[in-house]
């Protein structure tokens, strides 16, 4: 059986998941370990040859301000160092 024939068509682009708790891998969305939810382990890949990327920044209206305000920040520099050393002491 091939691989695809098996997924169905509600399967995610990705096939290897790993479960937002526990962090076990599966190729299913549910973990077998803990039943919890798992997402796929890596990002979709990009190609440089993406033809439809033009219409996709268009759909998405990315030249505009709100857009750029809307992506999610990083917390800065500090904060990380601070949340590090906080769970090294743990």
């Amino acid at each position: 059986m091939n691989i695809k024939q098996g997924l169905g068509e509600g399967m995610a682009r990705q096939i290897l998941q790993q479960c937002l708790t526990c962090q076990a891998w599966t190729l299913s969305t549910t973990c077998t370990s803990c039943d919890g939810t798992a997402q796929a382990a890596a990002p979709l890949k990009w190609s440089p040859e993406d033809n439809r990327a033009t219409i996709r920044r268009k759909m998405y209206d990315v030249e505009s301000p709100e857009w750029t305000q809307s992506l999610p920040t990083l917390p800065s520099l500090q904060e990380m160092k601070d949340a590090h050393v906080d769970s090294e002491e743990e």
